[in-house]
């Protein structure tokens, strides 16, 4: 009945007023009827130029946000108003992408505001998540020629293409100190959606800075990858989370596209240990190299021959970590009796899970017997 009786209309009318509380109330009206409703955003977009609305309501907002630090912050009821009116806009974007050129507009000022709003703590909360979701499905690089004098893209601004890239680091950084893997299951993953699409198109001179921003660095391989504070081992971490698949995924996702979604760069970034479960899952083949440290490791041989290099070093493939940093064997070799009494406990436990029937298996003792590799002794 509401949208029967034109109320949606009069509210994208009303939208045109530089008036915060209707901003508000508006936007908050059109953002509800964006569900299950029959409401035609299409003639709204064409005959009350809804999405130049949009525009020039988050640029007054943008306003607010200077270098300089003006006085003039803005107020609760501003905050609330731009909140609304980026729900509203990612709606439209996610559910009518027929009009995403219309709203592409947008992305310089809320990457403004973005980059200038002072960031509470813990940082992902309104508007910053708002600000975060509007750019999802806003174009990076412009669809057209872009106006005379601007830059490419509104995310590489000369004369500090970083800026943005940086703001959005910053922001990933402060989170995933703040929040729990539940928390950030739904807080965080926009955001490094949000950076996978921006390494995607970013031009060659950016690409290096997230990498080594993202990426871990050598200096943290004299212990295995991931278990330092630094935030690329923070989300190797999350990477592998079992309470976070969507962020898991994401970040993993990420991290593989940092390594120009290479298997052994990814490999030799993270360790085989972090990215094994997502080669797999995505049948990317793994790196001989890789699985030679593994089936050698297996066999308790000396993996140095088997090992990748960084900068001339030795790393261990599967943990990262520098070969000559790894922590020397402790413990006392084993004696000839303790030798004999870990066989038979091995020989025993293959017999009972060859039993099982669950796996077909060959006990290696029984198999060294018919092979003449085993020698009984007084």
């Amino acid at each position: 009945m509401f949208v029967d009786l034109g109320y949606p209309i009069r509210a994208a009318q009303r939208l045109k007023n530089e008036n915060r509380d209707d901003e508000l109330l508006n936007s908050r009206i059109l953002f509800l009827t964006t569900y299950n409703t029959t409401l035609d955003f299409d003639a709204i977009f064409k005959d009350h130029q809804l999405a130049d609305s949009i525009y020039q309501n988050i640029a007054r907002h943008s306003k607010h946000y200077s270098k300089s630090g003006r006085k003039d912050l803005p107020s609760a009821n501003d905050v609330q108003a731009l909140s609304e009116t980026l729900k509203l806009l990612f709606n439209l974007s996610q559910y009518y992408p027929q009009h995403l050129k219309d709203l592409a507009k947008c992305a310089p000022n809320i990457l403004k505001i973005l980059c200038r709003i002072h960031l509470a703590t813990p940082v992902l909360q309104p508007p910053v998540t708002y600000l975060v979701n509007a750019l999802l499905n806003l174009s990076i690089v412009y669809d057209e020629k872009p106006p005379k004098d601007s830059d490419p893209s509104p995310y590489f601004p000369r004369p500090d293409q970083f800026c943005n890239i940086d703001r959005f680091i910053s922001i990933l950084d402060n989170a995933v100190r703040s929040y729990t893997e539940e928390q950030l299951e739904t807080l965080a993953t926009p955001l490094v959606t949000l950076l996978r699409k921006v390494f995607e198109f970013a031009p060659s001179s950016v690409r290096p800075h997230m990498q080594t921003a993202l990426l871990p660095t050598n200096s943290e391989r004299s212990q295995p990858l991931g278990q330092s504070n630094t935030l690329a081992a923070r989300l190797l971490r999350l990477s592998n989370s079992p309470v976070a698949p969507s962020l898991r995924e994401s970040v993993a996702s990420l991290l593989f596209e940092l390594s120009d979604k290479d298997a052994t760069s990814f490999v030799r970034n993270v360790g085989y240990g972090f990215a094994a479960g997502f080669l797999m899952t995505h049948d990317l083949p793994v790196p001989a190299s890789a699985m030679e440290g593994w089936s050698t490791a297996q066999g308790n041989e000396d993996l140095g021959e088997k090992l990748a290099s960084v900068d001339g070093k030795e790393i261990n493939p599967v943990t990262g970590q520098i070969r000559e940093m790894e922590p020397e064997a402790s413990g006392q070799e084993m004696t000839e009796d303790e030798k004999e009494r870990e066989a038979e406990r091995l020989f025993i436990l293959f017999e009972r899970l060859k039993a099982t029937g669950v796996v077909n298996v060959k006990n290696p003792v029984e198999q060294a017997v018919q092979e003449g590799r085993f020698e009984e002794v007084d």
